[in-house]
């Protein structure tokens, strides 16, 4: 598992679940896929802290003032966040040690975020950014946040509590997307807070 694997690099590694910053704004449908993360993550009982919401996203004019709110706290800090790519790498999930970089893709200077990042390119970049993320498919971004979600989740509970031998189980490709087998560890994502569903 990807995630797993680089949380397993940090020198010193954690032993709790991280702290997720999901930067974005649900004001452009590319640019959601931070906020669906967190949302989910949150509807979806994540053992840490989360930053960046559906309801209370974290994006260019606020994320100054919550990198404060982390500053100086014991925690790893993982970054999750949209970006631009070529048309081979749409609907392909970024996993990597080091800082978020915010803003590249639409051309603004934010600060860095996190100690490991989570990167989800939705899109086609080079060329008018901001109406390409305006005109990004949410089918595809939904796919991805969740792929994203359980992938957090799943490595939260293995650092919380390690089961050797345990198979996360695997990543299938669907429509260029990557997400997780139906059947890994019994983990629904629901993409509705259960208070808000009609019977």
């Amino acid at each position: 598992m990807a995630l797993q694997s680089v949380l397993s690099s940090l020198k010193p590694g954690p032993t709790s679940a991280p702290t997720v910053l999901c930067v974005g704004s649900d004001r452009a449908t590319g640019d959601s896929l931070g906020p669906l993360v967190g949302s989910m993550l949150s509807w979806n009982g994540f053992s840490g802290m989360v930053f960046g919401t559906l309801e209370q996203p974290v994006h260019a004019a606020n994320l100054e003032q919550t990198l404060m709110l982390l500053d100086g706290r014991c925690t790893t800090i993982l970054g999750v966040d949209a970006c631009l790519g070529t048309k081979k790498e749409v609907g392909t999930i970024i996993v990597s040690k080091g800082p978020l970089r915010p803003g590249l893709g639409v051309n603004k200077e934010l600060p860095p975020v996190g100690h490991l990042h989570i990167a989800g390119v939705v899109n086609i970049g080079g060329f008018m950014e901001h109406l390409v993320l305006q005109s990004t498919r949410l089918n595809l971004v939904v796919k991805m946040a969740q792929a994203i979600a359980w992938g957090i989740i799943l490595a939260a509970k293995c650092l919380e509590d390690p089961c050797p031998g345990t198979n996360p189980g695997p990543l299938h490709p669907e429509n260029g997307a990557i997400r997780p087998a139906l059947t890994t560890a019994g983990l629904p994502l629901q993409l509705l807070p259960v208070s808000g569903r009609q019977r």
